[in-house]
């Protein structure tokens, strides 16, 4: 039998007593085996990767406990237990972040949970750029360091380095970025992120990142006298940009900031670059009014290349083929473009020869009002949207009906049939 023990810091529960006691083999890593209630004669094994270490360990000959940190069904080892066709009995402690926002006197279920782990640490800090309360999970390669020079420069945002959490070696470090990068750390477990002017946040009913915004593409004269991409294009630049959490979103040739606001809506951290004076703070001030987190670039794109991180998606509002392709050299995977006249098949032509799967289309809409219905038709206003997408798997088809057997489910006695 096999079962998953989460250590606390605090007294194990009856049932975690008794597993151990009963225990012929106990799993985990070395200051989380220290003390153990385990009877003579069980056996040790010290293993930081506890996984790897179970491999050959025949669980049904022999009662064996996996002691690990915290609660392991919350970005811990039973999601890989599962994977391997154990089915294991799971004990946990109180969570790190639980108790890592305990230590900051914070509420938590309006944080976001993000884990940096296992080539994750670009994402976590994007997170980190667009919510103002984030614990992020480290590990190796990923920890208050790194996570730090990841994040340069923003500001303002403080860190709460969590280390060995209610061990006899605990740690509780409050720091700014910059002095993270420089400081010695002894294995830290969780690293709390945090603008401290919302760093309370507002009591609501669902934890963890706010909800999708329950509109988008929003009006015109949401964004004042009209700069930038209408509801229409907004739509369907959004829906080919995908904005979520954890993305880095470029808006170039800003305008009045629309699209960059309403990726941020969508929770994904955003860079708004800009070369023109007013319409900076045109952006700023639309930015203020939607109550959300946008970074500010003024200047010409090319300049940014390397001052700025790099992007997941990049909307451009104007500035032709050749700004597609400086930004279809980056490592994005998805790219939007306004194009304006004859423009769009030269940008086809760039996206295609920087290995994206290109579309184009034009939009064409005419505004209907109340008492113009049956008026006749103003010319309709037209725009084209290029885009290009790359290292996506397209999902696989299912079969169609007609290759399908089709099964008949009889209905009730007497009633119609599905």
């Amino acid at each position: 039998m096999l079962t998953v023990v989460g250590r606390a810091g605090t007294p194990l529960p009856e049932a975690a007593a008794t597993a151990l006691a009963e225990a012929a083999l106990v799993i985990g890593p070395p200051r989380r085996l220290e003390g153990l209630p385990v009877a003579p004669g069980t056996r040790l094994i010290p293993a930081d990767d506890v996984v790897d270490a179970l491999r050959g360990v025949d669980v049904r000959k022999q009662d064996v406990v996996i002691v690990v940190d915290g609660d392991p069904g919350h970005f811990g080892i039973v999601r890989e237990l599962l994977d391997q066709g154990h089915a294991p009995d799971v004990l946990p402690g109180t969570p790190l972040v639980a108790r890592a926002f305990a230590h900051a006197g914070l509420p938590w279920e309006d944080a976001l949970v993000v884990s940096a782990r296992d080539g994750n640490l670009d994402r976590a800090a994007n997170a980190c750029r667009a919510h103002p309360k984030v614990a992020v999970l480290t590990g190796p390669g990923a920890g208050p360091a790194e996570l730090a020079r990841a994040l340069f420069p923003v500001t303002p945002r403080s860190f709460v380095v969590c280390e060995d959490l209610d061990g006899p070696s605990e740690r509780v470090v409050h720091v700014r970025p910059a002095e993270a990068t420089t400081r010695p750390w002894n294995e830290p477990e969780v690293v709390l992120v945090l603008d401290n002017r919302r760093a309370l946040g507002e009591r609501g009913w669902i934890s963890g990142a706010t909800l999708t915004p329950a509109g988008w593409a929003l009006p015109a004269d949401a964004f004042g006298d009209g700069h930038g991409p209408g509801p229409e294009t907004r739509a369907v630049a959004l829906a080919r940009l995908g904005p979520r959490v954890g993305d880095m979103i470029w808006d170039v040739g800003s305008g009045d900031g629309s699209i960059a606001i309403e990726c941020a809506r969508f929770g994904a951290a955003v860079v708004a670059i800009e070369r023109d004076h007013a319409a900076c703070e045109r952006i700023r001030e639309n930015v203020r009014l939607h109550r959300v987190k946008v970074a500010m670039a003024r200047g010409d794109v090319r300049a940014m290349l390397g001052h700025v991180p790099e992007p997941d998606a990049v909307f451009i509002g104007r500035g032709g083929p050749e700004t597609v392709r400086t930004c279809a050299g980056l490592a994005a995977g998805r790219l939007v473009a306004i194009a304006g006249e004859g423009e769009a098949e030269p940008m086809l032509d760039v996206l295609a020869e920087a290995g994206f799967t290109a579309e184009a289309v034009r939009l064409q809409t005419v505004a209907i009002t109340r008492g113009t219905a049956g008026a006749p038709p103003e010319p309709p206003a037209s725009v084209t949207i290029v885009w290009g997408g790359r290292g996506a798997r397209a999902p696989e088809r299912r079969p169609s009906p007609a290759s399908r057997p089709i099964e008949t489910i009889p209905g009730p006695p007497g009633g119609p049939e599905a």
